[in-house]
């Protein structure tokens, strides 16, 4: 990314680091590419993953300070070598360097546990810092965890983001915010070498109800595309020409548009993997009694093509093939005694 140095109200050169007051002269203001001011701060990053290891350099590259921590340390070491980071032992630590932390993380448990565990991150921070969770986890645990970093003077926002290892990777993911609009607001700035759009959901855990709600409906298109394709071809069916059929009808899908290329030239490196979808379908239909706040039968929802997609990716997440006879839903079940073909 690139900023701008204005001195005065006179743009006067860009630059890719960040912009320092000369001695005894007028101070030089930082602006990005929309002429917002940028201020460069101390941030947190935890998490290093497919989406996390990018992510943090974008920030590290915006010219900020950022202190790194991953489960898997050498690549908080690698990434702070590489791009001047601060690299840090444990959570807590970066809790006691940063204002405001980012985190990206696999499930609920490793997000609960990186900030209230151990050695996590509200042991370190001080009162008032911002700790931002980009993971995609349980709603009802979401605003469990802001009750409880409230309680301590800790502000918190769940920040779920889409765009995958691309969006990651080129600075243009969009998050979806839940929690004070205030804190939103102080923080907004963090977010824009990260990504190119933000969406302010509502309170505490409306971030993550939105991003569960997407992943919901891309999980069921692309269980259609992938079985419909399938079909196509082994009807004998181009599936080039079947791709071009879909992209000029009423099938017409973005994420289709976007997987299709990958799998025709047959590259399925991960960009998302299929064992957090499952997770993500199974935090969108979860009952209340075990943790989920969305509970399918308590809102009157029947959710028929969720429990479809549900034991599609956990029999995709396990590696188990259907049986002979299977209902090939994942279940395991023979097509007669599928709840799922009988709903």
């Amino acid at each position: 990314m690139n900023f701008f140095i204005v001195h005065g109200s006179r743009r006067v050169g860009t630059n890719s680091v960040r912009a320092r007051s000369p001695r005894n002269g007028p101070w030089l203001l930082l602006y990005n590419h929309r002429y917002h001011l940028i201020i460069m701060a101390k941030l947190g990053f935890l998490g290093l993953g497919i989406m996390g290891y990018p992510m943090a350099r974008h920030l590290l590259r915006a010219g900020h300070e950022v202190a790194l921590w991953s489960h898997t340390a050498a690549k908080a070491q690698q990434l702070a070598d590489a791009e001047k980071g601060m690299f840090c032992a444990t959570p807590a630590e970066v809790g006691a360097h940063a204002d405001c932390i980012f985190l990206c993380v696999g499930d609920t448990e490793m997000s609960e546990s990186v900030i209230l565990g151990a050695h996590g991150i509200a042991e370190g921070a001080k009162p008032g810092t911002v700790i931002v969770d980009a993971s995609t986890v349980s709603p009802s645990k979401s605003r469990a965890i802001a009750a409880k970093l409230k309680a301590r003077g800790l502000e918190f926002l769940d920040a779920p983001c889409t765009g995958s290892k691309p969006g990651a990777e080129n600075g243009t993911l969009t998050f979806m915010v839940g929690g004070n609009p205030e804190v939103f607001e102080r923080v907004k700035p963090y977010f824009e070498p990260m990504g190119k759009n933000l969406y302010y959901c509502g309170g505490s855990g409306m971030g993550l109800h939105a991003k569960l709600t997407q992943n919901l409906i891309l999980s069921n298109i692309m269980q259609a595309f992938n079985e419909g394709i399938v079909l196509a071809t082994k009807a004998g069916v181009d599936p080039q020409l079947m791709l071009t059929i879909l992209e000029n009808s009423a099938a017409r899908s973005g994420l289709v548009a976007f997987k299709a290329p990958y799998i025709y030239r047959r590259d399925f490196s991960t960009n998302f993997s299929v064992r957090w979808m499952h997770k993500d379908v199974i935090c969108r239909r979860r009952r209340r009694a075990t943790g989920g706040s969305m509970a399918c039968s308590k809102r009157r929802v029947p959710a028929i093509l969720a429990s479809r997609c549900r034991g599609w990716f956990a029999g995709l997440s396990s590696g188990r093939r259907p049986k002979s006879g299977a209902c090939g839903n994942g279940c395991g079940r023979s097509r007669r005694n599928c709840g799922w073909i009988r709903q």
